[in-house]
């Protein structure tokens, strides 16, 4: 794959956790020149504490505060392939101050394939619970709903990690959406 040109909006990748949004923004990325920013080690990164630690100590109200203040930083950064948090763009704040920045695309995975990349996650804290199954179904329905709504394009993510690039540099092209 050549390298398209670089491009002052952001490529938002977002889906359900487990989809590979920090996996194919990474490869991504370099494809395009520009940086990665997973938005949930950036919120860990200015908020001095792992994310479990916050929802814990502070509770998820002041995590999506920080999720949001992080999405207008973001925005205004531009020139990035940013991995949104899961949650983020089930926020219509979020969803509105990313796409002033940049091109929304949703990584479309199965339900499936999710559960199994899932199920022994241990670093995610809504999935710290017994029913975990029923949870990330229940929770993937009332997400999938919201991020095709945001998204300019939907991408499935079947294939390997540079396949799922290849298509979305494929979608951009097409639809000509780096230069808006």
């Amino acid at each position: 794959m050549k390298p398209m040109a670089q491009t002052k909006e952001n490529i938002i990748l977002c889906g359900f956790m487990g989809c590979g949004k920090s996996t194919v923004g990474k490869k991504l990325s370099k494809l395009m020149n520009l940086d990665f920013v997973d938005m949930d080690d950036y919120i860990e990164q200015n908020a001095g504490m792992k994310i479990p630690q916050i929802f814990e100590q502070h509770g998820e109200g002041y995590f999506r505060d920080l999720e949001h203040k992080a999405a207008v930083e973001l925005s205004q950064r531009g020139g990035c392939v940013v991995a949104a948090g899961g949650g983020a763009l089930t926020f219509p704040r979020n969803v509105e101050t990313l796409k002033k920045g940049g091109v929304i695309i949703l990584l479309d995975t199965p339900l499936r394939v999710l559960q199994l990349r899932l199920k022994n996650d241990r670093n995610r804290p809504l999935l710290q619970r017994p029913d975990r199954f029923r949870f990330i179904r229940e929770l993937h329905q009332k997400r999938m709903p919201l991020y095709r709504r945001a998204a300019d394009v939907v991408i499935p993510t079947k294939g390997s990690p540079n396949a799922v690039c290849r298509q979305i540099l494929q979608a951009l092209e097409e639809k000509n959406l780096t230069n808006r």
